[in-house]
């Protein structure tokens, strides 16, 4: 499609378009182009810039933006990533869906008056987003909650998301913060074990087996600016964002 405008580094090439293309039958057509208003969501989620401050060579915002939405309440962003994480996996010469899931969170500061909001150990308000991949590091869930909520209770949030989505996985793994609550309740609820880390020397660094998938992952994620601090209202919509800025670094590893 003929853009009329240079491009941004984080637009689409035409061989990453031709791939997520087809996932967007269905929706409604409208003056601008659906390759065109994916761009300005990815420079978005890639630059950190707000709504209002999108370069005027991309659609207006309002447009960009009720287009984000209307992806998202749809489940376009859900479509496109477990999409990518399949094509991703098979082409590792793997199977589609993962057997073995590996457990992480991280937490950001918040700067908006968002739906749940907590006081972490260092007394400022935070929210933490909790994720599940595979063991290539392709994401599979993602919950965001307050970051008053322990890892062990708020972890199962995302990893019976991760099972909901992909019931093939057989076992997680997880480091030592998910003792107790987080193994009973996978086990109670879901009936699957939980692979523990644990270094086997203290006070000396150590590459844990699987663990590194996971922070690798959360590595990508920091690259996108929108996700270094918790600028939105909603809880979906930063899930959202976090699985916006997955499925581009899944684009760029095609």
């Amino acid at each position: 499609e003929a853009k009329g405008r240079k491009s941004y580094p984080s637009d689409l090439t035409d061989k990453q378009w031709e791939e997520i293309a087809p996932l967007y039958e269905g929706m409604r057509n409208c003056t601008w182009s659906k390759r065109e208003l994916t761009d300005a969501v990815l420079y978005l989620v890639d630059s950190g810039c707000k709504w209002r401050q999108l370069p005027h060579d991309f659609p207006p915002y309002s447009t960009v933006h009720s287009f984000y939405r209307r992806a998202r309440i749809s489940g376009l962003w859900d479509k496109i990533l477990e999409h990518l994480v399949k094509k991703t996996r098979t082409n590792a010469g793997r199977k589609e869906s993962p057997s073995y899931a590996i457990i992480d969170s991280q937490s950001v500061k918040t700067v908006a008056a968002s739906e749940e909001r907590g006081i972490d150990g260092g007394k400022n308000e935070r929210q933490e987003a909790a994720i599940v991949v595979d063991v290539l590091g392709c994401l599979l869930s993602v919950v965001v909650h307050a970051a008053n909520i322990h890892d062990t209770k708020g972890g199962i949030f995302a990893a019976k998301r991760g099972y909901g989505r992909y019931p093939s996985i057989q076992k997680f793994c997880a480091d030592a913060g998910y003792r107790g609550t987080f193994v009973a309740d996978a086990k109670g609820q879901l009936g699957l074990d939980v692979d523990i880390s644990e270094k086997i020397k203290p006070h000396q660094w150590e590459k844990l087996p699987w663990r590194w998938v996971v922070e690798r992952t959360l590595s990508w994620l920091n690259h996108s600016r929108r996700l270094s601090k918790d600028y939105e209202i909603s809880l979906s919509s930063a899930e959202a964002m976090v699985k916006i800025s997955h499925f581009h670094t899944l684009l760029k590893r095609l």
